[in-house]
């Protein structure tokens, strides 16, 4: 469930490291790698507590898919983990080949995902990664709301066999959900009722839609928030009943409108359900250097433009 206000803030990344120490106490055969950024993912968690099931394979992000594969085809859980903007960018073609196609058990972890990096600028944010993972075969991508779904998320990886990418971000970010919430791969949460539009959101933008939904409440339009956590494969459900109950979708995502959760839920939209729909997101554009809020605000991914895309659309709504 949600909390009834956020009492405190963390990134998504923090989630990784304890996770996998968790994991590793429970007793699951895993092994983790890491292409020297071990100390932004929290990789090296797992490194200290349990040595012998963690690599570094240095900047050489192609040796770190193959090498995943290989333990993948040994029988291990195998986590690789990395920068949004390496792991698809640098070994798309590893990617497809060695994991995706023959459909091992390696778990994609892409940290520091979409603009909120900051200040390192354009080559180092990731706005394209989902669009890449969603049109392999056989992948499924996720993208957490909050720390609390990342450490579900990363659980329910261990136990779901074949391939996987979990993007998490880098800023602390508020916690939207406690310990109840239960994330099931495939499966969007109801972070939100309402009946006059429906917000399908990932990632950071589930807590900024959930703060548009609230500002738009005292206007008097009652917004449905859905995490769609899960953008492959989509909850075809909750889109279904989404579009016949309230007739309206927004969708908001840290990430080009081009490829990621918008185009799949536009597509699932045309072919199934045909509404009037907006989307929130980077518009086809790179990023640039700045604060994390200011390039949130840049884009556009904010309440505001939230809001904003909410009007749009009541206004096409039949």
């Amino acid at each position: 469930m949600t909390t009834a206000t956020p009492v405190r803030r963390a990134a998504t990344r923090e989630a990784y490291g304890p996770t996998l120490v968790k994991l590793a106490d429970a007793g699951v055969d895993l092994v983790a790698l890491d292409a020297d950024l071990a100390a932004s993912t929290g990789g090296n968690k797992l490194g200290r507590a349990h040595p012998n099931r963690w690599y570094t394979v240095g900047a050489a992000e192609a040796n770190l898919i193959g090498m995943a594969a290989g333990l993948a085809a040994a029988g291990k859980v195998a986590y690789a983990a990395s920068f949004a903007v390496f792991l698809p960018g640098h070994c798309f073609d590893q990617i497809r080949v060695s994991i995706a196609q023959p459909q091992l058990n390696v778990k994609l972890i892409a940290s520091h995902g979409g603009v909120s990096v900051g200040e390192d600028g354009a080559s180092a944010q990731a706005v394209e990664d989902l669009a890449l993972m969603t049109s392999l075969a056989n992948m499924r991508v996720v993208v957490p709301a909050d720390v609390v779904e990342t450490e579900q998320a990363l659980t329910a990886a261990a136990y779901s066999d074949g391939p996987m990418y979990i993007r998490m971000g880098r800023p602390k970010i508020p916690v939207i959900y406690d310990e109840g919430h239960e994330f099931r791969i495939g499966k969007a949460h109801l972070a939100r009722p309402g009946g006059d539009v429906t917000v399908v959101a990932c990632g950071l933008l589930v807590g900024v839609a959930l703060e548009a939904a609230a500002a738009l409440a005292a206007e008097g339009v009652s917004v449905r928030v859905l995490n769609m956590a899960t953008i492959k494969p989509l909850d075809a459900a909750a889109l279904a009943a989404a579009a016949a109950e309230t007739g309206a979708i927004v969708t908001a995502e840290e990430h080009s409108v081009i490829g990621g959760l918008g185009s799949a839920v536009a597509r699932w939209l045309a072919l199934n359900a045909p509404v009037p729909m907006e989307q929130v997101g980077v518009q086809d554009r790179y990023g640039e250097s700045g604060t994390w809020t200011q390039l949130l605000d840049r884009h556009g991914l904010t309440a505001l433009g939230v809001a904003e895309a909410v009007r749009r659309v009541l206004a096409r709504k039949a």
